[in-house]
C-alpha cells in the first residue's frame, strides 16, 4: 500500500506525518507541487509484462498525461533481484540529487521509495503499482529501490535524452530509513 511518511530534515528519528490514504497523500504532496495519482491499465499485464505491452496498456493516461504537461518521451525501465547491476545502480541513486526536468515515474509493478527534500523536511513516498509521481524540476532528492528490488515503471521525459543526475553531496539520504528497512 502507497505510503507518505514526513519527517522534520533535522530529525529523521520522528515522523511528523504519516498517512497510506491515497487521497490524503495526493493532498499533501499537491501543497509541495508534487503530483501524485492513481492510474489504472486498460488490460490485465500479468507478471513480467513486455514493455510494448505496458505502454500499449496506459497509453490513454500516457497521453492526457503529454497533452497538459508536454513531455516528449517516456519508457519503460524493469529492475529484478537478479539484476547484476542492481547495488551499483541502487547505491548510485541514494545520493541526493535534482534533476534539470520533471522526474515522473509511474509505478506497473512493485515498489520504490522516493524521498524527497524540500521546505526543512523529508518526504517519503511509497510508490506502489498504480502509483504515479511527479518529482519537479531542481527538488533535492534520492530513491531506493531496496535491497533486493522488483518493479516495473514507465518513466516520462521532458526532452528526447531523458534525464541527468546533478548530485548535490549532502549526506542527509544516509540518515533516513530505507526501503525495506
Amino acid at each position: 500500500m502507497s505510503a507518505l511518511t514526513i519527517f522534520s530534515d533535522q530529525d529523521p528519528s520522528a515522523p511528523v506525518w504519516e498517512s497510506r490514504d491515497g487521497d490524503a497523500i495526493a493532498t499533501e504532496l499537491n501543497k509541495i507541487d508534487v503530483r501524485f495519482e492513481r492510474w489504472q491499465a486498460d488490460r490485465d499485464l500479468g507478471e513480467n509484462p513486455q514493455p510494448q505491452d505496458v505502454i500499449a496498456a496506459y497509453q490513454h493516461e500516457i497521453d492526457k498525461l503529454v497533452a497538459e504537461k508536454g513531455y516528449q518521451s517516456w519508457d519503460v525501465i524493469s529492475m529484478r533481484p537478479d539484476n547484476e547491476q542492481r547495488e551499483v545502480l541502487r547505491t548510485k541513486f541514494l545520493s541526493e540529487h535534482t534533476h534539470g526536468e520533471d522526474e515522473v515515474r509511474f509505478f506497473v509493478e512493485g515498489a520504490g521509495l522516493f524521498c524527497l527534500h524540500l521546505n526543512g523536511k523529508i518526504y517519503q513516498i511509497l510508490c506502489e503499482k498504480n502509483d504515479l509521481i511527479s518529482v519537479p524540476a531542481n527538488t533535492r532528492h534520492w530513491f531506493d529501490m531496496g535491497g533486493s528490488p522488483s518493479f516495473t515503471a514507465i518513466r516520462v521525459f521532458d526532452n528526447q535524452e531523458g534525464w541527468v543526475a546533478h548530485f548535490t553531496g549532502d549526506k542527509i539520504a544516509d540518515a533516513y530509513p530505507r526501503l525495506g528497512e
